[in-house]
């Protein structure tokens, strides 16, 4: 099985954050009128298996980075409960190498847990826990696994990302600041303003949004926009206010944009079927992270365009596993792994650059006990 090579010459050597650990179903409805108040609806259990965001980008670090094999330490900070979900959950992330050491059970809570729901003309909307073990992380636990964390420092990438409150996510980032760690965060549309009001932004190195995230965090209305104003919008923005900060803007199926003070470039995607975009923006970051623990270039220089995909940067491997994710109904791609992910590339012809084919080391398959 091949890998991302992490060695000595490494930027980076372990990934730790904290976000929403849980999982959720879907259900197709069969009817298009919203569903009223007292009403019992028919529904089709659709076999989709939902994760939340931490769990979903620290999955796809792991798997890339042979974390199984020891390579690289992911190590996330978090709480699940005491129930059948939560020990789903645990048991996954102990699958592929993840070091669950640092998750407390909560007893007493349920695990963070979505219902998901869907109409035939495509929209839909969910009923998540508001009393999960998820939602009652605080700054006292994140204080309490921290001082029991070996060495964070500047080999570190310190991830924070939605579904824990947001002021724990403040808090974790102060620390690993402090520590001198790579700090990287995702927000939904409804944080970004509280999280510009907090400051959040000017101790963060790279932040992953999408297009109707990044216009609120510009403040530009989404619907009236184009993605050009808002990827100049940001470059003013960053230049003025967040000079250390670099952005990652998704686009769907267009791929993604990278932005920093010194400009910006694109990487596109290929044209693929797609069976579910739930968890792509997550994979996409999951990808990109990898990528920079490894040793690849965030983005290309200023003024370099593509015609076409290719494996050259960071965010091109971030959007060519979130191309390949969207393959899948499922959040996290089961079969998502560096082999996988390169036979895509040759199903679509797409290059890879030399320094890139560089990385890719061969590691032994560990086999669980049967």
């Amino acid at each position: 099985m091949r890998v991302l090579r992490i060695d000595e010459h490494s930027p980076f050597r372990q990934l730790v954050g904290v976000g929403g650990l849980g999982t959720g179903m879907f259900f197709a409805l069969e009817d298009n009128h919203t569903l009223g108040r007292n009403e019992s609806r028919l529904g089709s259990l659709l076999d989709v298996r939902d994760y939340c965001k931490m769990h979903i980008v620290f999955h796809y670090v792991a798997k890339l980075l042979g974390a199984e094999q020891g390579q690289f330490s992911v190590l996330p900070l978090g709480k699940v409960g005491g129930d059948a979900a939560g020990a789903i959950v645990l048991s996954e992330m102990r699958g592929v190498g993840i070091d669950t050491r640092f998750v407390r059970v909560a007893s007493g809570k349920p695990t963070l847990f979505s219902v998901c729901f869907q109409y035939p003309d495509g929209n839909g909307g969910n009923i998540t826990t508001s009393n999960s073990a998820a939602g009652g992380f605080t700054e006292e636990d994140i204080d309490q696994a921290w001082y029991s964390l070996e060495s964070i420092d500047p080999k570190t990438v310190a991830v924070l990302v939605p579904e824990v409150p947001l002021a724990s996510r403040r808090h974790f980032l102060h620390l690993a600041k402090q520590a001198g760690a790579f700090c990287v965060a995702s927000f939904v549309f409804g944080e970004i303003a509280a999280a510009k009001r907090l400051g959040m932004f000017d101790h963060l190195n790279l932040v992953s949004l999408n297009e109707e995230e990044a216009a609120e965090f510009v403040g530009e209305a989404h619907a009236g926009s184009n993605l050009e104003s808002i990827v100049n919008r940001l470059g003013c923005l960053l230049t003025s206010r967040h000079p250390q900060l670099s952005v990652v803007m998704s686009a769907g199926k267009d791929g993604a944009y990278c932005i920093d003070r010194s400009g910006w470039s694109y990487s596109p995607a290929p044209t693929v079927e797609v069976a579910s975009t739930a968890g792509a923006g997550d994979c996409l970051l999951g990808g990109i992270l990898a990528a920079l623990a490894a040793g690849i270039t965030l983005r290309r220089m200023r003024g370099q365009t593509e015609k076409g995909p290719r494996l050259e940067t960071a965010v091109d491997f971030g959007v060519l596993l979130a191309s390949y994710k969207v393959s899948s109904p499922h959040t996290i791609h089961p079969t998502a792994s560096l082999d996988t992910l390169l036979q895509f590339t040759e199903q679509f012809t797409i290059p890879i650059a030399p320094q890139i084919q560089q990385l890719f080391t061969e590691v032994e398959v560990i086999k669980a006990n049967s």
